[in-house]
């Protein structure tokens, strides 16, 4: 009985926090990294610089994200930066 209840409080509180904090704001920096690596995907050095400044203000599965889509994305393209960048990409999602 303790443990239901507890679990009920518990479950409470994390939606009214969610809810607090307005989960959409939460990925507002990812999909800014995403609309800028776009705009400059038409320089490499510009791509690397703008995706390094990502790297450094994403966290945890917000860095997963970006990489899954700047692979699909641009992998073509800046391959070469990407594969460049995945240490410390990986570094950044453990």
């Amino acid at each position: 009985m303790f443990f239901h209840l507890f679990e009920q409080f518990i479950n409470l509180t994390v939606v009214r926090i969610l809810n607090y904090l307005n989960i959409s704001e939460f990925f507002a920096m990812l999909n800014y990294a995403k609309t800028v690596l776009t705009k400059v995907s038409f320089s490499a050095l510009l791509f690397e610089k703008e995706l390094r400044k990502a790297l450094k203000l994403l966290i945890g599965e917000e860095v997963n994200e970006l990489r899954l889509w700047c692979y699909t994305r641009f992998g073509n393209e800046h391959e070469e930066i990407l594969n460049q960048l995945k240490h410390e990409i990986d570094f950044l999602v453990l």
